[in-house]
């Protein structure tokens, strides 16, 4: 890394690994990125403080590593984190004023969710007696919401659309999970022919 561009401080751009979304924007020393690499926490360089400064050291709310790149000219940090709480010290979840989430995001959660149910399989959940009662009646109840789906885009409201594409979506993962597939694999499928 090129320290002598600004001083001996290089600027590390924040970004969630899972939202991608710019956090915030930090100055670093070597001595700081040195710091960042060994303990798998951001650490800054604090230009108003003059010292090292862990991001999280008294709110509790760190930044732990998932990922540093350079930037081509050796100037500039990438660094993509796995947050813990929220960013700025006014409180919201990015210095910029955005919420960190992606609704798309869910998906994968409740994939996640359907995934533990499977190995689990916990006495009450709705999820397990569908994994109980066997790959035909899960097959159906896709067919079942498929159709719903349909009527609700034909004959129905926005609302019992969205409400019944939901159902579909819900019951295809729980499908997908007990052939062994993820909604990952779907996405790699539909990847592989798009043109």
């Amino acid at each position: 890394m090129d320290f002598n561009k600004l001083n001996g401080l290089i600027p590390a751009v924040i970004q969630d690994h899972d939202t991608n979304k710019v956090l915030m924007l930090g100055f670093m020393n070597e001595e700081a990125l040195a710091k960042t690499r060994e303990t798998g926490k951001v650490t800054f360089f604090s230009r108003t403080k003059n010292r090292l400064w862990t991001k999280g050291e008294e709110s509790g709310n760190f930044l732990n590593v998932v990922s540093i790149a350079e930037d081509c000219d050796n100037d500039t940090l990438l660094i993509k984190v796995n947050p813990v709480g929220p960013v700025c010290h006014t409180g919201s979840d990015t210095c910029f004023g955005e919420k960190n989430e992606e609704n798309i995001l869910f998906l994968k959660y409740l994939q996640d969710f359907i995934d533990r149910r499977y190995r689990e399989m916990p006495e009450g959940s709705y999820t397990t007696s569908l994994f109980k009662k066997g790959v035909n009646r899960m097959a159906q109840k896709v067919g079942e919401e498929a159709v719903e789906t349909v009527i609700e885009a034909t004959n129905g409201t926005g609302e019992g659309f969205l409400y019944e594409a939901s159902d579909l979506i819900y019951h295809l993962i729980v499908l997908l999970t007990s052939k062994g597939y993820r909604l990952e694999d779907l996405a790699g499928e539909l990847k592989k022919r798009h043109k």
